[in-house]
């Protein structure tokens, strides 16, 4: 008994040495980042948690706190901004090229597009680090089909990157169910209720269908759209509470960020903090407890219908977990996954992973789903233009339908943040014409010497625009329709 608790005692010991030495190192290597600056150091005292926003308080006065956020930002950032920081690529520079002024419309805030008489209502939940912009271009989708739309802010979006240094997911549901009792209330007891959600909104809308089947004083939706939805995580998310351990000592403070770049996006943060990581991780785990807890009791039948667009490879979310975390729960035939493949003769398939490129057999193959799926792919190995190809529920016959889109010659794959956004998008997309002088993400074409630029070149190669929207918007177009029938 002695020799084991020898044994106990320094197995303890060692773990504690290993823990120690890995915390240690990690304050070090955060101690190489740039220097952290106001919008990364600075606490916005007007920004709402989930203690404010009791089942009483309703959208207008999220909205009055929302413009009281947006005043403080102003007042403690963009007029405070040093002036080795008013740069043509930082956007608290309100005379900069980055600036979210340059644009007609703020996409920091909270939007609505509200016709006269509408025919439903749709909340619309942004993703992690962004803001409602992103979710902009599909919200117009069903504005035209005469749908109330609510593009919802987050809390700790939309401002500046510290405010997910504090926020927690609970924050974010709490403003979902206030979006939702806000848009059931704008359109009546019968109309229906659409949630759209894109990355870690796709996990919020999923977190709140699920309460609702729990909890049946709120109201249910009727049926969901999902943008690359977050429903898995890396397991790396799963120890990011330990980055930061060191952070209140004022020599590691940078350990609290995963990453600290300089922030040139208009609508989306680069910085990223840890804990926005441990918040994703958190909410991915209670949405997996939901799923255990609804399972045995019959009332996952009850899920509504879902729509949800997926890059086969992303390197955000799990592309697995949206499968089988998520749609094998689900009960309804005419749920559909929608998955965007990587382009096949780009010429770069035998630089990528034999595990990616395979992935697409595993899709197709193997048991008989209780849901569709679809994969846009090339049509044949030697062209650019792509198909549709479906497998229905609990069939095994393939169907294939020509699409009117192809590959642009130089991408060969989407990207995580590329799905929700047009070509033609002012900011990410690639054909653009918008005359007015501001950043364009997505007209970037980095070739040249390494080191030269602020931003790692990784970042300036990923995609920023869905050549394929247009599909994706038709898809939805027809879901919508045909609910309405």
């Amino acid at each position: 008994m002695s020799r084991v608790i020898r044994w106990t005692i320094r197995l303890a010991g060692l773990s504690a040495l290993v823990f120690a030495t890995v915390l240690a190192g990690r304050g070090v290597q955060a101690r190489t980042y740039p220097d952290l600056e106001i919008w990364h150091r600075l606490d916005l005292r007007e920004e709402v948690h989930a203690g404010d926003l009791g089942p009483a308080v309703s959208l207008d006065e999220y909205l009055r706190h929302e413009q009281r956020l947006f005043d403080e930002l102003n007042a403690r950032v963009e007029r405070a901004v040093p002036a080795d920081r008013r740069t043509a690529a930082n956007r608290y520079f309100t005379d900069s090229l980055a600036s979210p002024r340059r644009f007609p419309v703020d996409g920091n805030r909270t939007f609505e597009l509200a016709p006269a008489d509408p025919v439903g209502g749709v909340l619309l939940i942004h993703g992690l680090t962004d803001s409602p912009y992103s979710v902009r271009p599909l919200a117009r989708t069903f504005e035209r089909r005469g749908y109330y739309t609510l593009g919802l802010r987050m809390p700790g979006h939309g401002t500046i990157p510290s405010g997910l240094v504090t926020t927690t997911w609970h924050d974010w549901a709490a403003a979902v169910r206030l979006g939702v009792r806000h848009v059931r209330a704008r359109i009546g007891p019968n109309k229906p209720l659409l949630l759209v959600g894109y990355s870690n909104g796709g996990a919020l809308v999923v977190n709140y269908t699920l309460a609702a089947l729990e909890d049946e004083s709120l109201p249910r939706p009727d049926g969901l759209v999902l943008l690359s939805p977050m429903i898995g995580v890396s397991p790396f998310a799963r120890l990011s509470w330990m980055m930061s351990l060191l952070s209140p000592i004022p020599y590691f403070e940078k350990s609290a960020w995963l990453d600290v770049l300089p922030e040139y996006n208009p609508f989306k943060y680069n910085s990223f903090p840890v804990n926005a990581g441990r918040q994703t991780y958190e909410l991915t785990t209670a949405i997996a407890a939901q799923f255990a807890r609804l399972e045995p009791t019959g009332k996952l039948a009850a899920f509504p219908e879902v729509l949800a667009f997926q890059s086969l490879i992303d390197g955000t979310v799990s592309t697995s977990a949206v499968v089988d975390g998520l749609f094998a729960h689900l009960r309804r035939p005419a749920s559909e996954l929608v998955f965007f493949d990587i382009n096949r003769v780009a010429g770069l398939t035998p630089f990528i992973r034999p595990s990616d490129a395979t992935l697409v057999a595993s899709l197709f193959a193997g048991r008989q789903r209780t849901y569709r799926v679809s994969l846009v792919t090339n049509a044949a190995p030697d062209t650019l233009t792509v198909v549709e190809k479906s497998l229905a529920a609990g069939e095994t016959t393939i169907t294939e339908r020509p699409i009117a889109a192809a590959w642009p010659g130089d991408v060969f794959s989407l990207s995580h943040i590329a799905v929700p956004f047009p070509p033609d998008d002012p900011l990410y997309g690639r054909e653009s014409d918008d005359p007015t002088p501001h950043i364009r993400i997505g007209r970037f074409a980095a070739r040249g010497e390494r080191d030269v630029l602020l931003v790692p070149m990784d970042v300036l190669m990923r995609l920023s625009y869905n050549p394929f929207f247009a599909y994706m918007e038709g898809r939805v177009g027809e879901w919508i329709d045909r609910r309405g029938r």
